[in-house]
């Protein structure tokens, strides 16, 4: 991939993004295809692109075998984590909250970047599905009480206490 490949996908996906509605959906998806294309066969980005097409227009059905393939194939950096988060969303979406449960834990353990937000985001929706409502609202909390300008440290403690087993 070179940088006016970078840049034009780029565009592409900003376009879209201010103004989802006035896409046809078959023809943006035609129009990440043939950027896909242009990577060539059996190319991990290729793959993603083509997934996060499919998803972005409502499919997750015809998205999640795409992320799937995308990491198989050895997609890494930002879009590797990408991949995990959007298709378990996907997953959860489609009834399989559980398989969403476990990627999301895994790759929590895996680093910490810009997207631990949205992995924690996407986990606490995940933990809901599965039943597990205090995890998640601790979580959520979580994540939250880093962004707040004051009760950092209370809200911290909260959502530690949520999930701490009682010591009576």
């Amino acid at each position: 991939m070179n940088r006016d490949w970078e840049q034009r996908s780029d565009a592409l996906w900003a376009d879209f993004n201010a103004a989802p509605d006035k896409w046809d959906e078959e023809e943006f998806r035609a129009r990440v295809g043939d950027l896909a294309d242009e990577l060539g066969p059996g190319h991990p980005v290729a793959a993603f692109e083509r997934a996060c097409a499919w998803d972005s227009t409502g499919h997750s059905d015809r998205a999640i075998p795409l992320y799937r393939e995308a990491l198989d194939l050895g997609l890494d950096g930002i879009r590797r984590r990408r991949s995990v988060i959007q298709m378990s969303s996907s997953l959860r979406n489609m009834g399989q909250a559980e398989e969403s449960v476990r990627l999301l834990t895994a790759e929590r353990t895996r680093g910490s970047d810009e997207l631990d937000d949205a992995l924690s985001a996407t986990l606490a929706l995940a933990l809901t599905s599965v039943g597990r409502e205090r995890e998640a609202v601790s979580l959520a909390v979580g994540a939250l009480a880093k962004h707040l300008p004051r009760y950092q440290r209370s809200m911290a403690n909260y959502a530690r206490l949520l999930v701490e087993p009682d010591e009576d």
